[in-house]
């Protein structure tokens, strides 16, 4: 009989502290989906909160920090925080990088589109490429859509993970995919002394153009 009233009250107090509203949950971002695709949503990285998140399905949105942040810590320096980044975008192309100052921090490169740089009918009129941390485009004739719409839609975007579980997300996403991510626009800090700051407009082009994204969450 003892050990039914103990077992009842261990019962009681786990139900009373899985629905408290004290009780810590994971955050998830928001999902992004065309119709019919199938999200999973990366939980959220301890040590790298997510900013205020992109309402919608579509575009880039960067925010203010929350206050003062701190930096990232990383091997070999550090990630200081410039503004919080969400980015719904179609993945145009991927390249890894192995060797250079860059991958030491950023081992891969995300061409994104968003807007009408999504849509095939755009796309299909265009030869796109990366190389040397740019991301190319050319067409034959007319351009698809006005060439400043192109640089307004897109972007060259280094990755930095979070953590592991954010490295082999990223490692998953295939050109063509529609994408999600959330973390915080950064400048590198090598304990060197060297630096490679992020861009913080969607409309510039050329050398200092692409972003420098810390990543916190990946939904595909």
């Amino acid at each position: 009989m003892i050990r039914w009233l103990l077992l009842f009250v261990l019962i009681a107090a786990a139900a009373w502290w899985f629905f408290t509203p004290e009780t810590p949950s994971p955050s998830f971002p928001t999902s992004v989906a065309g119709a019919g695709e199938t999200t999973t949503a990366a939980v959220t990285v301890q040590g790298c909160a997510l900013p205020a998140l992109l309402a919608g399905g579509d575009g880039a949105a960067q925010s203010e920090l929350p206050g003062a942040m701190s930096p990232f810590k990383v091997q070999g320096g550090a990630l200081k925080p410039l503004a919080g980044f969400s980015v719904a975008a179609r993945v145009l192309s991927r390249k890894e990088y192995g060797s250079g100052r860059e991958a030491d921090f950023s081992p891969l490169d995300l061409a994104l589109g968003w807007g009408r740089m999504r849509e095939d009918t755009v796309l299909s009129d265009l030869d796109i490429t990366q190389s040397g941390r740019w991301y190319r485009y050319q067409w034959s004739g007319h351009p698809p859509i006005p060439p400043d719409e192109i640089v307004r839609s897109s972007a060259n975007m280094h990755m930095i993970p979070s953590n592991n579980a954010i490295a082999d997300a990223l490692d998953a996403v295939e050109e063509d995919d529609q994408i999600r991510i959330d973390g915080w626009l950064v400048q590198v800090e090598a304990t060197d002394g060297w630096r490679w700051r992020s861009s913080l407009r969607r409309d510039d082009s050329g050398a200092g153009a692409c972003e420098v994204v810390y990543v916190c969450a990946v939904t595909r």
